[in-house]
């Protein structure tokens, strides 16, 4: 699938997204950039928003850089770079009955990096995400609120937390949640995909997020990535608002002009699944703001830019 690390500028100079929403003159100065899990939605948007930056950046995938095996990780972290994390085991249900997969890679590869980065003096992000909380709160929660994560994903990603706040105390862990590009196969897309081939569609209105653009999680990662006043700890990134998956996908259809009357409400009851999702996993975006970060904009304007983007992929 790939032949070797993806380096930038290069193929993904050709990319088209502005960079208006994070601060260019701090990242021009930045140093190197190695981006882990760079063929996932988050890794691929964080290497077209710097190269449209022009920055110096590396992406390696999993394929070509296990973050479990200590030794790689070792040789891939450069002295005084910046790591952004995006590798992770991200199938929550597959993860009920492979937690050894799970832990080795959300435990075990966390904690490489941060062994690696601190050894060397490179600045490590980590991705982590809204799973680590039980999804039965009423307001938003901050970083610091109970966890209480209730699947094997969740428990494993809290722990990778911990492993690297152990390994480096000056590392800086992300928590997002609900990210979506609109191509492939996350929600959005999935979405605009279902409304040019059924005619209705049931999706569940008993889960309340805060749907994020990967685009606009990338640029506000690149703009942590310039900073060196951001202390060590937990904040959380994601547009803000919220929203249930119910209404996340009638606004995609009323996005592309299908009647969002074709989505019909249904119950998470109605679709079990291994792995319980959270009813409540708004994250309250104060801390970004708080640490001298760009807010990331409301969701249903992200939406719309996503859209936009994802609209040539759609057709």
């Amino acid at each position: 699938m790939c032949c070797g690390p993806t380096r930038v500028p290069g193929y993904w100079r050709t990319a088209s997204i502005p960079v208006t929403s994070f601060r260019r003159a701090r990242l021009c100065a930045v140093r190197r950039i190695l981006v882990t899990g760079a063929r996932g939605q988050l890794g691929t948007a964080l290497l077209r928003r710097g190269a449209e930056a022009r920055l110096d950046m590396v992406g390696l995938s999993s394929g070509e850089l296990d973050i479990a095996d200590a030794g790689a990780v070792r040789d891939a972290v450069e002295p005084g770079s910046v790591v952004l994390n995006c590798a992770a085991y991200t199938a929550v249900d597959a993860a009920e009955t492979d937690e050894a997969d799970a832990q080795r890679v959300n435990v075990d590869g966390a904690r490489n990096l941060a062994r690696a980065c601190a050894r060397v003096g490179a600045q490590l992000v980590h991705v982590s995400t809204d799973y680590v909380f039980a999804g039965d709160a009423g307001v938003p929660y901050e970083p610091d609120a109970p966890t209480g994560p209730r699947t094997v994903y969740g428990r494993t990603k809290l722990a990778g937390e911990r492993a690297v706040l152990e390994a480096d105390p000056g590392a800086v862990v992300v928590r997002t949640a609900w990210v979506y590009s609109g191509v492939g196969t996350d929600f959005v897309a999935t979405m605009l995909r279902l409304q040019r081939d059924r005619e209705t569609v049931d999706v569940v209105d008993d889960q309340v997020g805060s749907p994020t653009y990967a685009g606009d999680l990338a640029a506000g990662l690149l703009e942590l990535a310039g900073r060196e006043d951001v202390a060590g700890g937990v904040l959380h990134a994601t547009n803000s608002g919220q929203a249930s998956w119910f209404e996340l996908a009638r606004a995609v259809f009323s996005g592309v002009g299908a009647d969002p009357a074709r989505v019909h409400p249904c119950s998470s009851a109605q679709f079990p699944r291994p792995a319980p999702r959270p009813a409540y996993s708004v994250l309250s975006p104060a801390s970004w703001a708080a640490a001298g970060l760009t807010p990331l904009r409301p969701w249903p304007e992200a939406l719309e830019a996503a859209l936009a983007m994802a609209s040539p992929a759609s057709d």
